[in-house]
């Protein structure tokens, strides 16, 4: 590719705003994970007694089992939503800068 269209593309506002929302979604997404899997990790180190508790009196699984769960769905809750804003927005403004660059 040309340097004359790499910059024709970086100076279009669709490219723009596309690289600008993608990032700030990215960075949502990521925040939300994390802020999951390490409230998990301390919830660990700080309560354990709360993860080992009964779901039940008398019952095998404790509290830590379906947390566990929630975080593994977690994880592909937010891929699947990743996935469904780049299929959607993220594609049209994808779409939007190669009819541009036509």
């Amino acid at each position: 590719m040309q340097q004359d269209s790499v910059d024709a593309i970086k100076a279009n506002p669709h490219y723009q705003e596309l690289v600008r929302s993608r990032k700030r979604f990215a960075w949502i997404l990521t925040a939300l994970m994390l802020i999951i899997y390490y409230g998990f990790i301390l919830t660990i180190a700080f309560f354990p007694e709360w993860l080992g508790t009964p779901i039940s009196e008398g019952a095998a699984m404790t509290v830590g089992i379906p947390v566990g769960v929630t975080i593994i769905l977690s994880a592909f809750l937010l891929t699947g939503i990743y996935v469904a804003k780049a299929n959607g927005k993220f594609d049209a403004l994808t779409k939007a800068v190669r009819e541009d660059m036509q």
